[in-house]
């Protein structure tokens, strides 16, 4: 297929829920409130979405964008799809994600378990593990590719990943591309009291320990891991976007109970945040100031202007991402 005809195609592999309407998830209202002004309010629980296929490599449900115009209300956070845990029998040819470009965002793959890969046209390689995190900025423009990596391909198993898009800032929209990669082992961890469990933190701040990411816009992320009966609070600043994906286990937020592969939805107020862990669980908090900024978006390009994304389409078609194959 020529470059033209994929644009046209809107076949961007790994991207098909930006194009998809349907949304599965539902508010799950509870009778048990926090009453305390206090305690931040939860404005919903959403059940997981179905799933459907990223390539060949990733089973995802996808929580946003949900085409009701979620993207806004958790800005600058674009695009959340999560692959629950699957198993993936052995290979000798790696399943995964062929090369497709983006612009004006940044891509965050989290690994919870097997193995994934990562090229870009950057020069750029990374293969993650268990509680890695791969971290792309494509800025102005890359080309890009994810698959199993191909120890686990061999063997198979327990696969479980997640994807994270942010939107940049107009000013940053035309970054240089890079990547970090974020080994586990250099998280920053906060030890939780009483074997309660352990926050490490991604990007932002926990209570005076900074994360590890660099980032454009104000932003926290945690990767919070609680052993069954272990709790937390926390604060974080009320008018940020602030939401928590249970990857594994349950808990409960501030009064209302969240299930494995639920998505808390925080109200944009003042308040601690109070998580207890009802059995052993892992969990991702998000939380960002909204960037109150116009977006387009299509496919993996989200810029600005209508005009911003004719241009990201023509440099691509012109080879001004660069090369991979």
């Amino acid at each position: 297929m020529k470059r033209k005809d994929f644009i046209k195609a809107g076949t961007f592999a790994g991207l098909s829920a930006m194009f998809s309407n349907a949304f599965g998830g539902i508010f799950r209202e509870k009778t048990e409130h926090f009453t305390d002004p206090k305690y931040r309010g939860v404005e919903g629980v959403w059940s997981p979405t179905n799933t459907h296929m990223v390539g060949n490599g990733f089973k995802v449900m996808n929580f946003f964008p949900n085409g009701k115009g979620f993207e806004e209300r958790m800005s600058p956070f674009f695009l959340l799809d999560f692959n629950a845990e699957t198993n993936f029998p052995p290979s000798e040819i790696s399943r995964g994600v062929g090369v497709h470009p983006h612009r004006g965002i940044e891509t965050i793959t989290f690994a919870y378990k097997g193995g994934v890969e990562h090229h870009d046209s950057k020069g750029n390689h990374g293969i993650i593990n268990p509680g890695d995190v791969q971290w792309m900025t494509a800025g102005g423009g890359v080309l890009h590719k994810e698959y199993h990596e191909q120890t686990y391909s061999k063997s198979g198993g327990a696969f479980e990943m997640l994807q994270l898009w942010i939107n940049l800032p107009k000013k940053h929209k035309m970054t240089d591309a890079k990547y970090q990669s974020i080994a586990h082992g250099t998280k920053p961890e906060v030890k939780l009291p009483g074997n309660k469990g352990s926050i490490y933190v991604v990007a932002g701040e926990y209570k005076n320990t900074k994360g590890i990411a660099s980032t454009f816009s104000p932003i926290h992320i945690y990767d919070i891991h609680l052993n069954e009966k272990g709790d937390c609070n926390f604060t974080l600043p009320p008018g940020f976007n602030t939401g928590i994906l249970v990857v594994d286990g349950s808990v409960n937020v501030n009064g209302k109970e969240a299930a494995e592969n639920h998505y808390v939805q925080l109200k944009n107020e003042g308040g601690e945040i109070q998580i207890t862990a009802n059995k052993k669980a892992i969990l991702l908090v998000l939380s960002g100031e909204p960037l109150n900024e116009p977006y387009v978006s299509y496919g993996p390009f989200v810029m600005n202007t209508e005009e911003e994304i004719k241009q990201a389409i023509e440099d691509y078609n012109n080879g001004k991402f660069g090369f991979l194959k």
